[in-house]
């Protein structure tokens, strides 16, 4: 457990980003090829590979690379983890005949530097590939369009924007990380059909069914960190990390979340022997965060950590203040077929006083899961 010293409570000594969801990158114009009727399709299944390294890439964005040559694939790979080759070159690896001519689809702009692996651009360069699909430019300052010119710069025809916004929610963390410095955040809650979370004594387990449950288990394992509240811990004990065999890979091969606690009241600070107490306390990389500001620790997360992808599972009033801030970017709410009755605690504690006021968000998503719904909100 990391002691309340850690420097995600010493805010005084960071500039604070100028949050915005717009790309800040100002890349020059260039003259893309235009895009053709089959590429949508083999884009789809770059997309579907990139899906496999979903789980396991971090802090690394999903990406995926199809090779095609005469209509036939003929490679295919995606980036499993940080550290090891990016889907081009896995693609490469794989190609079943010279890629000589050949066309790649690739998920995100192929890197131009080199980091833990040479860059991808240069791979492709050397392959002899005629030319290079491209579903999104990458926002990462290292690369930011310098991958297509080195493609441009060779010779090599490039299309930009097929399928992006299929693309892009691959790796939403990701990209408004390198555009704004602030990581993005999901608020789930779990919730009676009257807005309830838990009964006035705190008893909540179970409202949803299993289903949902083993859903959350995907929520957890797309995050670099789960944040949540001393009450939460004291309450519930829970344990707040990827443990399901149901997601398609390995639980091993999944980085667990850094799990950060809120506790301004300092009731887990400092207290001889608490990690005993708590489950999430036996884990050494979890943090106590003793101070107010929530866009401090959300942008520290991200500078110190390299964490993009946020999940909060709290009680009403975490819920409640993260809303407030204004700094959830998506809302995902469970709803269980059931009343739990007025006197049951809220989903979200906010003082709203009049309609002007009220805090919207618009419906993403409706689905089925199991005996519950899950109702997906990004923020307006």
């Amino acid at each position: 457990m990391t002691s309340s010293s850690e420097n995600l409570n010493n805010p005084s000594d960071i500039t604070m980003p100028s949050i915005s969801t717009k790309n800040a990158i100002s890349l020059p114009p260039v003259q893309y090829d235009a895009p053709k009727t089959e590429d949508y399709y083999y884009m789809n299944l770059a997309i579907e590979e990139a899906k496999k390294g979903l789980f396991t890439t971090r802090p690394n964005p999903a990406v995926g690379c199809i090779i095609v040559k005469n209509n036939l694939i003929i490679g295919s790979g995606f980036h499993p983890k940080a550290g090891e080759p990016h889907a081009e070159v896995f693609a490469l690896r794989s190609a079943v005949q010279s890629v000589e001519g050949s066309t790649a689809y690739v998920t995100l702009e192929p890197c131009s530097h080199t980091g833990k692996t040479p860059p991808c651009a240069v791979a492709l360069i050397k392959s002899g590939v005629a030319r290079v699909v491209i579903a999104g430019l990458d926002p990462n300052p290292k690369v930011a369009g310098r991958g297509v010119d080195l493609l441009l710069s060779a010779g090599i025809k490039v299309c930009v924007g097929v399928c992006q916004d299929q693309a892009e929610q691959l790796n939403l963390g990701f990209l408004k990380a390198m555009r704004c410095q602030m990581p993005y955040v999901r608020l789930k809650v779990a919730t009676s059909l009257d807005g309830r979370t838990a009964m006035a004594s705190g008893e909540s387990k179970w409202i949803t069914g299993p289903a949902a449950r083993e859903d959350v288990q995907r929520l957890r394992a797309l995050s670099g960190a789960i944040i949540t509240g001393s009450q939460t811990i004291i309450e519930d004990n829970p344990s707040l990390n990827v443990r399901s065999e149901q997601l398609g890979v390995e639980v091993g091969q999944i980085p667990q979340p850094k799990v950060v606690i809120l506790d301004r009241r300092k009731r887990l600070s400092g207290v001889k022997g608490i990690e005993q107490s708590y489950q999430v306390l036996h884990n050494d990389k979890a943090i106590i965060y003793t101070e107010d500001d929530l866009s401090v620790l959300l942008h520290r997360l991200k500078v110190d950590y390299d964490i993009y992808d946020v999940l909060i599972e709290a009680g009403s009033k975490v819920s409640g203040s993260f809303i407030e801030a204004g700094l959830v970017d998506e809302l995902i709410v469970y709803q269980a077929p059931c009343i739990l009755g007025h006197s049951a605690q809220p989903m979200i504690t906010l003082d709203i006083d009049n309609l002007s006021s009220q805090r919207r968000f618009t419906l993403k998503e409706c689905q089925r899961v199991g005996t519950d719904l899950r109702l997906n909100f990004i923020a307006q």
